[in-house]
C-alpha cells in the first residue's frame, strides 16, 4: 500500500490544493449559475468537459445519452476508480423561500451552518440550487483529477486510472444515466471500472450504503354507476380501504430492520380514482406505494407481499379485484435518447471492514482527517455500482445532506478544500491496496 505518511507527497498534495482552490471555487459557482434540470443538462455537461480539458485530463468525451467521462491515466498499471456525480438537479421551487439568495446566483458569504455533530457555527458557503446535491461535490471530484495530473507532472507515481463520470437524469431515480454509462458506453469504449466513489452529500464522512426503493402501482377495480344510485355500482375506493388498512396495520410493522440502514418501510403517497367525476361511482382506484427495501429484499419480494394481501382479500370477497405492478416512466435525455425505466433501485451496504473501505479510511487519517461513517436516507446511483454490480462503493463528499433539495441549499468552501485532499488521498491509497480491496461486495 502507498505510504501516504510520506511527508513529500503530503506536502505536494497540500500545495497543489492551495494552487487549485480558487479555480475550483470559481468553477462551482459557474456550475450553480447554470441550470440543469433533469433532461436539460447539456450546458453543465459542456462546462464539465471544458474544465476537464483545461485541467489536463488525458481523455474526455460525451456519450450518446449526454453523460460525460474524463480519465486521468496513471504512470503504472492498476485499477480504475470511478468518481461519480450526477449533473441534474431538482427545481428550486418558490424563489421567495430562498431568503434573499438567488437559487442560480452561486453567491458566496459567511453564514450560519449546521455541522450536525455540534452546535451550528459560521463558515464560508457557496449558495444556490444543487450546491449540496451535487455541484459542490462534482467540482471537487473534477479537481481531484486535476490534482492528480499535477502530481504526475511533478514525478510522483500514479497507479491505475482516475475516471470522473457525470451522469444525466439521476434525480428521477431510475438510474438511466448510470445504467447506460456502465452497461453500454464503457464496454463500447473498451473501458471498465473496479470501484466507485460517489459525490452525494456525506459531510466528509465515509458513507457505506442506503436502502433501495421500489415504486408500485396497485389498481383496485369496481364498477361504475350513477352517483345518485351507488348501490348499482361497485365503488373501487371502498374496495381499496381494507387493502390500505392491511398495508398500514399489518405489512408495515412486520417489515425487517437493518442495524445500519434502519427499517424497511412502505408509504401510500398518491391515491387517484377513475373516471374521477362527482356523479360517477369510480371503477378504478389507483394507489401509488413507495417501498424502501433492505439488502436481501428485491422488487419481486416487495411485489409479492402486496400480491399476497390482494389474493387473501379476493378469496374472502368475490367483488374484490386488484392487481399490482412496478411503476415505470419514460425518461428522455437532452440528446433525445429515451428509456422506459423501471422504478426499482437496489439496496446496498458495504462493510466498514471491507478492504476498500479500510484503505479509504486509512487515506483520510493519513492526511489528518477524522474518519466517521454514515449511511444515506435517500437513494443514489450507487444502487447500480454496488447494489447490482457488487463493486466496492463508498460516498465521500464535502456537501451536507440536510441542505439537499431545500431553499437553504449551500456547500461549505472549507469542506470543499478538505474534500479535494481527501478524494486524492483515497484514490492514491485504494489503487495501491492490492486485489483484495476490489473483492465483490456481499451482504
Amino acid at each position: 500500500m502507498l505510504n501516504l505518511l510520506d511527508d513529500k507527497l503530503k506536502k505536494a498534495i497540500k500545495e497543489i490544493t492551495e494552487e487549485l482552490y480558487k479555480d475550483m471555487i470559481e468553477f462551482v459557482q459557474k456550475l450553480i449559475q447554470t441550470p440543469s434540470m433533469s433532461g436539460e443538462e447539456k450546458d453543465v455537461a459542456d462546462l464539465n468537459i471544458a474544465e476537464m480539458e483545461k485541467l489536463g485530463y488525458d481523455e474526455v468525451f460525451r456519450d450518446d445519452q449526454g453523460n460525460v467521462v474524463g480519465i486521468v491515466k496513471g504512470t503504472e498499471p492498476g485499477p480504475t476508480i470511478m468518481y461519480n456525480s450526477h449533473m441534474d438537479h431538482v427545481s428550486p421551487g418558490d424563489v421567495d423561500n430562498w431568503e434573499g439568495y438567488d437559487p442560480y446566483g452561486g453567491f458566496i458569504d459567511r453564514c450560519k451552518v449546521d455541522n450536525q455533530d455540534k452546535e451550528p457555527d459560521e463558515a464560508e458557503c457557496v449558495h444556490g440550487r444543487a450546491a449540496s446535491d451535487v455541484k459542490g461535490g462534482e467540482a471537487v471530484q473534477i479537481y481531484a483529477g486535476g490534482l492528480l495530473v499535477k502530481l504526475r507532472e511533478k514525478g510522483f507515481p500514479i497507479k491505475g486510472n482516475f475516471m470522473f463520470t457525470g451522469v444525466v437524469q439521476e434525480e428521477p431515480a431510475e438510474m438511466v444515466g448510470m445504467l447506460h454509462l456502465i452497461d453500454k458506453t464503457l464496454p463500447a469504449k473498451g473501458l471498465t471500472y473496479d470501484a466507485m466513489v460517489s459525490s452525494e452529500a456525506t459531510s466528509l464522512k465515509l458513507y457505506c450504503g442506503h436502502r433501495g426503493r421500489v415504486e408500485m402501482l396497485v389498481t383496485v377495480y369496481g364498477r361504475t354507476s350513477h352517483g345518485s344510485a351507488p348501490w348499482l355500482g361497485i365503488n373501487s375506493i371502498y374496495k381499496a380501504m381494507p387493502l390500505i388498512e392491511r398495508i398500514k396495520d399489518e405489512l408495515y410493522p412486520a417489515l425487517p430492520t437493518d442495524p445500519d440502514l434502519g427499517q424497511a418501510s412502505i408509504s401510500l403517497n398518491i391515491i387517484e380514482c377513475s373516471p374521477g367525476a362527482l356523479s360517477i361511482v369510480p371503477d378504478k382506484c389507483l394507489l401509488s406505494l413507495d417501498r424502501r427495501t433492505l439488502p436481501g429484499e428485491t422488487a419481486e419480494t416487495a411485489l409479492g407481499e402486496i400480491q399476497s394481501i390482494i389474493d387473501d382479500l379476493a378469496s374472502k370477497d368475490p367483488e374484490f379485484k386488484a392487481d399490482v405492478i412496478i411503476k415505470s416512466a419514460l425518461e428522455t435525455s437532452y440528446t433525445g435518447l429515451a428509456y422506459e425505466a423501471s422504478k426499482d433501485m437496489s439496496p446496498w451496504k458495504i462493510s466498514k471492514d471491507h478492504p476498500f473501505v479500510r484503505a479509504a479510511a486509512e487515506a483520510l487519517e493519513a492526511v489528518g482527517q477524522s474518519v466517521k461513517f454514515g449511511y444515506w436516507d435517500f437513494g443514489t446511483d450507487a444502487s447500480k455500482t454496488c447494489g447490482i454490480d457488487r463493486k466496492p462503493t463508498i460516498g465521500y463528499s464535502p456537501m451536507q445532506e440536510q441542505y439537499a433539495h431545500t431553499p437553504y441549499d449551500k456547500c461549505r468552501t472549507d469542506f470543499m478544500k478538505i474534500g479535494l485532499e481527501g478524494n486524492v488521498a483515497i484514490f492514491l491509497n485504494v489503487t495501491s491496496a492490492g486485489e483484495e480491496a476490489f473483492e465483490k461486495v456481499e451482504w
